[in-house]
């Protein structure tokens, strides 16, 4: 049940039977909405306001402040929304100049939460989303960042699907690169016949398929986990509530620059949750994407800890 409550967000779902799992496109927030400090401010503005997207996002008419710079497409995790894990770090990229879009993916027919389904579908609607900001906005490439989830689907887009000639820059914040332990349970549950199978009834697909192991992460890292073109950045916590041990985070092909929050900003304890509310990440990721504007990220403690009340209220409530 940590595994239900934490590597979700415990949200209410309705669940789908999986062989009614399709390709279908993304959907795509066009409500403009405010930032917000924390996930539980999120999903109390979303609930009364389903279809929002951080504040200037998903704007096709976007004119970037440096014509050189790529629109940035932001992919959210596991059982959650463009809003929510987005609304903080999209509204500074935009505020920063830069074209941001972002989309709802993962969602079970008639299912009111996403990044829940297989993932293998959801990088592909991350495809069909890329596909349509380049032709909307006339760029060659784009910069994909995702979260948690998101980092593994949109790199399953990039190496799998034959998006890499289309990506310039991969940046996976708190990315199960490799997958998690879920605190033990899913080594223990991979050897119970059935255990699987009960667990993603509790949790989602999506969830059992980034525990250490799976078939979609042997999938996802076979050949190696980077392919020739992108530039692949990972930026992860040694706190990290989700992804044990914390190596997996690290992504190990030629080229991947592995930065620890920890070893940038020592007194910065930003767990996995935290880390898209973090304002010390939201530099650092403007950094990478923008390193000839961006100003220098401002390291700021942060307690063991935060952000995980919020994550579970919100999820409750």
């Amino acid at each position: 049940m940590a595994g239900a409550v934490l590597f979700g967000s415990g949200a209410a779902r309705v669940h789908a039977d999986p062989s009614s799992n399709h390709h279908v496109p993304p959907e795509i927030p066009t409500e403009s909405a405010p930032a917000q400090p924390d996930h539980l401010a999120a999903a109390v503005y979303q609930k009364f306001h389903w279809n929002v997207v951080p504040a200037g996002a998903n704007n096709f008419d976007c004119v970037p402040a440096d014509p050189s710079s790529r629109p940035v497409i932001l992919a959210h995790g596991t059982d959650s929304t463009a809003y929510s894990d987005w609304s903080a770090i999209g509204t500074r990229l935009v505020d920063a100049g830069i074209c941001v879009f972002a989309l709802n993916y993962g969602a079970a027919p008639g299912a009111n939460t996403y990044g829940t389904e297989d993932m293998r579908l959801s990088a592909a609607q991350v495809g069909d989303f890329v596909e349509l900001v380049l032709a909307r906005t006339g760029a060659d490439q784009v910069d994909l960042v995702g979260f948690s989830q998101g980092a593994n689907v949109t790199r399953y887009y990039t190496n799998k699907l034959g998006g890499a000639s289309l990506v310039r820059q991969w940046v996976g914040l708190a990315s199960p690169s490799y997958g998690g332990v879920m605190y033990g349970l899913a080594p223990v549950a991979q050897m119970i016949p059935g255990a699987l199978e009960l667990f993603a009834r509790v949790t989602s697909q999506a969830v059992i398929q980034q525990a250490q192991g799976s078939a979609f992460m042997l999938e996802l890292n076979a050949g190696g986990d980077t392919v020739p073109g992108p530039r692949y950045v990972t930026v992860g916590s040694r706190v990290d509530e989700m992804i044990q041990p914390f190596e997996n985070i690290a992504l190990r092909g030629a080229g991947a620059e592995n930065l620890v929050l920890q070893d940038l900003c020592p007194e910065d304890l930003t767990g996995h949750f935290h880390m898209v509310y973090d304002p010390f990440v939201g530099e650092l990721l403007l950094d990478i994407l923008d390193p000839a504007h961006a100003p220098v990220p401002v390291c700021r403690p942060v307690p063991l800890g935060t952000g995980i009340p919020e994550v579970v209220i919100a999820g409750n409530s």
